[in-house]
């Protein structure tokens, strides 16, 4: 299995869930050997949850993604001395 951040290794590892409904339990997840990513069912669970969740705009709305911005002297960096 490979780290979804940097394509390392993932090893099963041994945690200790402090925050339980029931007390303290112990669990096991995926963590990466390299950036020590931690990758386990309730927090995929809750990304394809909030994936859900994402709002689609009707396609009725006006699309302004291809639309040219003008922009005037306000746009120009000035250069500290």
């Amino acid at each position: 299995m490979n780290c979804r951040r940097c394509q390392g290794l993932m090893a099963e590892d041994h945690f200790l869930d402090l925050e339980g409904a029931y007390g303290e339990m112990w669990t096991t997840s995926w963590r990466c050997m390299n950036c020590g990513h931690v990758d386990d069912s309730v927090i995929e669970q809750n990304r394809l949850t909030q994936q859900e969740q994402v709002l689609v705009r009707p396609s009725g709305a006006p699309d302004y993604q291809d639309d040219e911005v003008h922009l005037g002297a306000e746009s120009f960096i000035r250069l500290a001395a």
